[in-house]
């Protein structure tokens, strides 16, 4: 479906079935996730009011949905059991699983073990 800059104006929804605006053109008092999380807020189980579309030519519009401020809720704080655990995974990610020390980065997905380990010749500069 190839979208033209106006066929991305419909504020009443007869088309998309939500208001929809273009791309940087939403009303105020709508806001996306990320807009939200940056004011410290969240949808807070609300229904989406809109969304925002942005063309593309090789494949589908681009589509971000948009949630009222006014009825959105504070972020949940962070719990010291949360905490810990975001802190165990991030660990487990460092850890390199053959040589078994923190590498100090994350593992690369694509080598599987830290940079030493995956190419043991080479010469690293210290």
């Amino acid at each position: 479906m190839n979208l033209r800059f106006a066929d991305c104006f419909d504020p009443a929804g007869r088309v998309h079935g939500l208001p929809t605006f273009p791309w940087r053109l939403a009303p105020e008092g709508l806001a996306t996730r990320r807009q939200l999380r940056a004011l410290g807020l969240r949808p807070g189980g609300q229904e989406i009011a809109g969304q925002v579309l942005r063309p593309r030519y090789r494949r589908g519009p681009l589509t971000a949905y948009l949630y009222r401020v006014d009825r959105a809720k504070p972020v949940r704080p962070m719990t010291p059991a949360k905490a810990a655990a975001l802190a165990k995974a991030n660990a487990a990610r460092r850890a390199c699983p053959q040589c078994r020390q923190d590498a100090g980065y994350v593992i690369p997905a694509s080598l599987g073990m830290c940079v030493p380990c995956a190419y043991p010749d080479a010469q690293h500069a210290a």
